[in-house]
């Protein structure tokens, strides 16, 4: 294994510049990330975190153990910059191993259990 095949087997690209920031988040999440947090992934058995520093993004809900991105986008992801930025983010966070999963304001809003049985779907795929 070459030293930067071990970097990358290693290095989950936590960034403690943003540990701050993704505090005062974790503070003011939307009533989505709210309602998904405490009513869903909070108890999940496997561990995942609420706005999780990654590169220099900051994750609404990363589930380390399988390597797994939950986004849960509002309105400013569907204008094209909106999409533009998320397409680069989400290429970035790939490059880590991680899969990125999203779901809009509204799946969470009228199809909670889909979203969770998606979620618990995708996790049991990966672990």
């Amino acid at each position: 294994m070459s030293q930067n095949d071990y970097r990358n087997e290693l290095f989950t690209g936590y960034n403690s510049g943003l540990k701050e920031k993704a505090r005062k988040l974790r503070k003011k999440m939307t009533p989505e990330e709210s309602h998904l947090w405490y009513d869903f992934l909070k108890s999940y058995p496997v561990r995942i975190y609420r706005q999780r520093s990654i590169d220099y993004f900051i994750a609404d809900f990363y589930c380390s153990e399988a390597k797994l991105i939950i986004e849960i986008d509002g309105n400013q992801h569907y204008t094209e910059d909106g999409k533009t930025q998320d397409d680069v983010r989400t290429e970035i966070l790939e490059r880590y191993g991680l899969e990125v999963i999203r779901f809009t304001n509204d799946d969470i809003k009228y199809r909670f259990k889909n979203v969770c049985d998606e979620i618990d779907k995708v996790i049991k795929e990966r672990k």
